[in-house]
């Protein structure tokens, strides 16, 4: 029998001030058996990150044709695709080729480093692209603020995001720099 996804709920509140984006989102996440706590955390980063009515997360990991997150028009353009970790060429091309805008997340790790070395100037071709990475010992941080049920507020200023998740039983303020590579 085949395992099925985890899921968690996140009423999170967003405050964006660089974006002049308010808005409360509640959010139930399926997290996929081969997902860890950290990616799927950068999942909910890159929501918050890019927040807006038309955005949702896709069936990711269960489904190669989709994105990890993607917003689309009502008419159901794709207006943004947005992947996570170190997506291949050809799944790059897909998602410049079939959306307004495509963006990247990750943790800036080794891997990551080696990936961008090698992909650096394909990707600096596709003008739609753009690639940001938290930074490695972030994903400790996340992956530890997990709950089943977590309450999150979020405020965003000067490209700083400050995020507070609440449990059960306890609070974990957690303070985000995300860099932009490209």
């Amino acid at each position: 029998m085949a395992l099925k996804a985890t899921i968690f709920k996140a009423d999170i509140s967003i405050t964006d001030m660089d974006r002049n984006y308010y808005n409360d989102h509640n959010l139930t996440i399926a997290r996929h058996p081969s997902e860890n706590d950290a990616r799927m955390m950068l999942r909910i980063i890159a929501f918050i990150a890019n927040a807006h009515e038309q955005l949702q997360f896709t069936k990711g990991l269960s489904d190669d044709d989709v994105p990890d997150l993607w917003q689309k028009s009502f008419s159901d353009e794709i207006e943004l695709w947005i992947e996570l970790g170190q997506p291949s060429e050809q799944r790059i091309k897909k998602g410049c080729n079939q959306s307004q805008q495509m963006m990247i997340y990750a943790y800036a790790d080794n891997s990551f480093d080696a990936w961008w070395k090698k992909e650096q100037h394909k990707l600096q071709t596709r003008k739609n692209l753009s690639v940001f990475t938290l930074p490695e010992t972030l994903a400790t941080t996340l992956a530890n603020a997990v709950k089943r049920s977590m309450q999150m507020q979020v405020t965003i200023q000067d490209g700083q995001f400050w995020l507070t998740v609440e449990g059960d039983e306890d609070s974990e303020c957690i303070e985000i720099a995300i860099q932009q590579h490209l």
